[in-house]
């Protein structure tokens, strides 16, 4: 069902919106993907399309100590986080663009006057460049970062946000795109519509609504999400 301008909710209305960023709000996973294998590359560690689909949405905590072991060094782990990033920034640098109804949902977000969050496991730096590359900075509310705190699945990063726009949970809505995303959001106790076109059935059995894209959702799916 396509997303309709100037749409306006009925008395059922979110009491919040927490976005993921990176899959969500804009397609930036074959960016990801070669900066990880760029940075990668020294240590012959394996990484393919498959590695990287099962940890997109993870932390860089997370994904490094999945592929060394949690007792790899903070001084390796912190280099090749950082250049991962460095790399990750320059690629999409002038090459970001908003996913498909992004921009739509918004406005009408903002003008219902439902408060907005990114809650990403990007660090501030890789939020910031997405967020000012694409203009959209005014629409959120709350900023929250991951990045050096429990990542996702653990749901920190969606309480985090949820308390910043002083959500009431039942009605609150996260919008991921990862199995970890979706099960974080599963986690913190908040409505879930995932965004993709990749997850399992299994894996997006927590979501409450499962879309290939934004402009896929409309206004009626939202208000039944939140009062189920």
């Amino acid at each position: 069902m396509e997303f309709t301008h100037g749409s306006t909710f009925s008395n059922i209305k979110p009491s919040g919106i927490l976005w993921d960023m990176d899959g969500v709000l804009v397609d930036t996973a074959d960016a990801h993907y070669q900066s990880w294998l760029d940075v990668l590359a020294p240590y012959g560690i394996k990484f393919d399309r498959d590695i990287f689909n099962m940890t997109f949405g993870m932390n860089n905590q997370s994904i490094i100590y999945k592929l060394f072991g949690s007792d790899f060094p903070d001084d390796e782990f912190a280099r090749i986080s950082d250049e991962k990033e460095l790399a990750f920034r320059s690629a999409i640098k002038g090459k970001v663009n908003l996913l498909p109804g992004v921009r739509e949902w918004l406005a009408c977000f903002y003008s219902n006057h439902i408060p907005q969050a990114v809650a990403s496991s990007a660090p501030f730096e890789n939020i910031d460049a997405v967020l000012d590359e694409t203009g959209i900075r005014p629409s959120f509310q709350a900023i929250i970062s991951a990045f050096g705190m429990p990542g996702k699945p653990d749901p920190w990063v969606f309480l985090e946000a949820g308390k910043r726009l002083g959500v009431n949970a039942e009605t609150a809505i996260v919008l991921e795109d990862s199995p970890a995303g979706v099960l974080g959001a599963h986690r913190a106790g908040y409505h879930c519509i995932a965004v993709s076109s990749l997850l399992t059935p299994e894996e997006s059995k927590t979501a409450d609504l499962l879309v290939d894209r934004l402009d896929h959702v409309n206004i009626i799916d939202i208000e039944r999400i939140i009062s189920e």
